[in-house]
C-alpha cells in the first residue's frame, strides 16, 4: 500500500460515502487526517472511529461554501498538524433536473457546493502549500463532467468546473511542487444512493438498485474502497510523475456499453 506516512491531509465531505474511504484509507497510510464537513457530529463519529483504531483524525465543521467556515478550519488545521500536504476535494451535493425543471435556487446549491466550495478550498489552501514547499490536490469529479447523464443538468455543470479547474491548477502551480489530479467515478454505492431509492422508489428499490447497479458493464456499482485506493496512489509519492490527469472508474461505462 502507498504510504503518507508523515503527511497532513484535508478531505472535504471526509465524515462518510466516499469520503469517509478516503479518510480511512489515508489514515491507514499514516496520514494525519483533518476531516472538513458540514454535519459536524458525523466528523466527530469519523475521527473517533480512525482514532480507535490507533491512527490519527480529527474533525472540524467546515461549510465549503462559506469562506469564513473554511478559514477557521484550516488554521485549526494547521495548528493541530503543523501543516497541509495534501487537500482532497471531495465534499459535494446532487441534483436531479433538466435545464427546464432545474430550479434557480437549486442550480445555485450545487454551484455554491461544488464549484464555489473547490475554488474557495483552492484558494485558502494552495499558499500553504506553496510556502511549505509543495503539495497534492486530488478533486473529486465525475463521469458526468464528460459525457452525458440524463436529468443532471446543474450535477453535469459543477463537474465539468471541477474537472478543468483541475487542469488550471496542475498547470498554473506546476513550478511550486505541487501536483493536481482528479478522479472520475461512475455510480458508487455510497448512503446518497440508499437515500434517493428510498426517497423516490420506495415500494421497489431493490429493483431500482439491480437497474442502476446494472448500468455499468461490470454489473455494479462502484464501492467508495475503490476510489480511496485510487485517491492514496495518486495522493502519495507513488505517483510523483503524475499531474494534470483525470482517472476515469466506472466499471466500463464511458467504454463499453452495447
Amino acid at each position: 500500500m502507498s504510504s503518507l506516512a508523515g503527511k497532513a491531509a484535508i478531505i472535504t465531505g471526509g465524515a462518510s460515502g466516499i469520503g469517509l474511504a478516503i479518510s480511512e484509507a489515508f489514515a491507514r497510510a499514516g496520514a494525519s487526517v483533518a476531516i472538513f464537513d458540514f454535519d459536524k457530529d458525523a466528523g466527530v463519529a469519523a475521527a473517533d472511529k480512525i482514532k480507535s483504531s490507533g491512527h490519527s483524525a480529527l474533525s472540524f465543521s467546515c461549510d465549503i461554501s462559506d469562506a469564513a467556515s473554511i478559514q477557521k478550519a484550516l488554521k485549526e488545521t494547521i495548528d493541530a498538524f503543523g501543516g497541509v500536504d495534501i487537500l482532497v476535494n471531495n465534499a459535494g451535493v446532487a441534483n436531479i433536473g433538466t435545464a427546464t425543471t432545474t430550479a434557480e435556487d437549486d442550480f445555485d446549491r450545487v454551484m455554491n457546493v461544488n464549484v464555489k466550495g473547490v475554488y474557495q478550498c483552492l484558494k485558502e489552501v494552495l499558499p500553504v502549500m506553496m510556502e511549505s514547499g509543495g503539495g497534492v490536490v486530488l478533486n473529486m469529479s465525475s463521469i458526468a463532467a464528460i459525457t452525458a447523464l440524463k436529468d443532471r443538468f446543474a450535477y453535469s455543470a459543477s463537474k465539468g468546473a471541477v474537472h478543468t479547474m483541475t487542469y488550471s491548477v496542475a498547470t498554473d502551480y506546476l513550478e511550486h511542487g505541487i501536483r493536481c489530479n482528479s478522479i472520475c467515478p461512475a455510480r458508487v454505492h455510497t448512503p446518497f444512493v440508499d437515500g434517493y431509492l428510498e426517497k423516490n422508489y420506495p415500494e421497489n428499490k431493490d429493483e431500482m438498485f439491480e437497474k442502476l447497479s446494472k448500468v455499468q458493464p461490470l454489473g455494479r456499482m462502484a464501492k467508495p474502497e475503490e476510489i480511496a485506493k485510487m485517491a492514496l496512489y495518486l495522493c502519495s509519492d507513488d505517483s510523483s510523475y503524475i499531474t494534470g490527469q483525470s482517472f476515469n472508474i466506472d466499471g466500463g461505462y464511458l467504454n463499453l456499453r452495447v
